[in-house]
């Protein structure tokens, strides 16, 4: 890996939690290995990434999730093809000094899929999924604008989705890995 990429992951990783320990190339290499196929077996880990052995790979994997690196692993769903056609992106403003308690809340809605601060004209960026457009109504109403700290609210609704994934393979692909 190159040094300079090297640097700046570790000083984004550092930043998030100075006792996080740096990272190896082989721990960067099992990122992008794992953000591409969540499933792949530490004994496939290890001959892709010629760490020698499936038990290195465990304590590395066993190391980045309890530093919080990994976060989870997960199916990548097709939402579509199970009714939910309806993606809204929730603009909000909200009282000043309320708005982590505005975020909370709607954060426990299962249709809410992302809450963001943000900067610019409005304070947070809801991110939700629905069925129909009475459950976003219902959300917006029931739930947004109920709250007597949301200011204004301002929803968009997503068209076409022209690509929805993240992957630090990708990442790594780009600055030249």
């Amino acid at each position: 890996m190159h040094t300079f990429i090297k640097i700046i992951i570790l000083s984004i990783i550092m930043t998030s939690d100075s006792k996080l320990k740096p990272l190896t190339d082989l721990d960067v290499e099992i990122l992008g290995k794992l953000s591409e196929d969540g499933r792949l077996s530490l004994r496939q880990l290890a001959k892709d990434t010629e760490a020698g052995s499936p038990v290195t790979i465990k304590n590395h994997v066993d190391r980045l999730e309890k530093d919080g690196i990994i976060k989870s692993y997960g199916a990548q769903i097709d939402y579509e093809k199970i009714g939910y056609d309806i993606i809204a992106l929730i603009e909000i403003t909200v009282s000043k000094g309320k708005m982590l308690e505005v975020e909370n809340k709607i954060a426990q809605n299962p249709n809410v899929f992302a809450v963001y601060d943000l900067t610019g004209t409005y304070d947070a960026l809801i991110l939700a999924r629905f069925k129909t457009r009475k459950e976003l109504s219902d959300m917006i109403k029931d739930e947004v604008h109920s709250s007597p700290y949301v200011e204004r609210t301002n929803t968009h609704i997503v068209l076409n989705i022209i690509k929805e994934r993240s992957s630090f393979a990708e990442l790594l692909k780009k600055v030249g890995k």
